[in-house]
């Protein structure tokens, strides 16, 4: 990595776009811009991006309500950039689908370092050999690792971000087994976590919404109190 990574930086402030031009496409990136929704949703329509570096403070319509709106149709992975310093703004970026949150000012040997973080786990064929067949099914539902798809007992793909896929990956390879939270973020993210890393709890109820008839009252992944979450199903690999 990079092999012909197509990046999209959104951001209002002008200097910003041509330092990130430049020093990505140094690192042989290619970086399209755009400085609002508009222009953003032009260039998704008509090109091929591999990841989105989405400015919160945008203006008009805010970086988070944007994410939000992307994540209802599209599972493309987003790093997230803000000047504020507030930790719960992070949290609040990742509850609304961002994949990682990055604050300014920042370093781009870090930005790069979750740029191929994020696409990396966007691109693992979720197994340790890459097994081409390996299909996980619980309870009408079916997780396909290769092509990261989850489809629905209806048949419906049901789109996850790409720490959803992970976290739910983590889930049914070790069903019926206590995880406590160290643990789920350490396999669903290994070296790429960070210390104290709230995601897993976030990630986790965004996941029910999506798989549970009822998220406040879930069956599939239930809470254990001091212990941390336990996947109920029995699970069947094919």
């Amino acid at each position: 990595m990079p092999r012909d990574i197509r990046l999209l930086v959104v951001d209002d402030d002008a200097e910003i776009r041509t330092l990130l031009t430049t020093l990505l496409g140094n690192r042989g990136y290619h970086v399209q811009t755009a400085n609002d929704e508009r222009q953003m949703r032009e260039i998704l329509v008509s090109s091929r991006i591999d990841l989105v570096i989405l400015d919160v403070m945008l203006p008009g319509k805010d970086g988070l309500m944007i994410c939000r709106e992307i994540r209802a149709s599209q599972s493309i992975p987003i790093i997230m950039l803000t000047a504020r310093g507030d930790p719960t703004d992070r949290v609040v970026g990742l509850e609304v689908g961002a994949d990682d949150y990055l604050g300014k000012p920042f370093d781009v040997k870090e930005l790069e370092a979750r740029i191929k973080a994020v696409l990396r786990r966007s691109q693992d064929s979720g197994g340790p050999n890459g097994d081409a067949k390996a299909i996980l099914s619980f309870v009408g539902w079916r997780l396909d690792l290769r092509l990261r798809q989850l489809r629905s007992p209806e048949g419906a793909d049901v789109d996850l971000t790409t720490g959803e896929f992970d976290l739910l990956r983590v889930f049914a390879e070790r069903p019926q087994r206590v995880l406590s939270r160290d643990q789920l973020l350490d396999l669903a993210r290994g070296r790429d976590a960070l210390p104290f890393d709230r995601s897993i709890d976030i990630q986790v109820s965004r996941l029910r919404r999506k798989i549970e008839t009822d998220s406040q009252s879930p069956e599939l992944i239930k809470t254990v109190r001091g212990g941390g979450y336990l996947f109920t199903p029995r699970v069947e690999r094919a």
